[in-house]
């Protein structure tokens, strides 16, 4: 996996020390849900089963560089 700076600098709050890259990766290939925003960035979401919570990541738009990560509180799946 390939990542922004912004990625690898957020990655060192407290709050997203907790999100595992296997965790990352298994949202990145196989989401259960996902959107392109108007940048063309990617937003996907995935469930976290050993966490009950959704990990939404953000990608662009080569959908291969990961750019953000963090547990999506307000994720309802439509």
């Amino acid at each position: 996996m390939k990542f922004t700076n912004y990625f690898l600098y957020t990655r060192q709050r407290i709050d997203r020390k907790e999100i595992k890259l296997e965790w990352i990766e298994r949202v990145h290939k196989t989401p259960d849900y996902e959107e392109i925003q108007s940048d063309g960035r990617i937003r996907k979401w995935g469930f976290i089963l050993e966490l009950s919570k959704y990990l939404r990541i953000i990608v662009l738009e080569d959908n291969e560089t990961i750019h953000n990560a963090f547990f999506d509180r307000n994720f309802k799946k439509e």
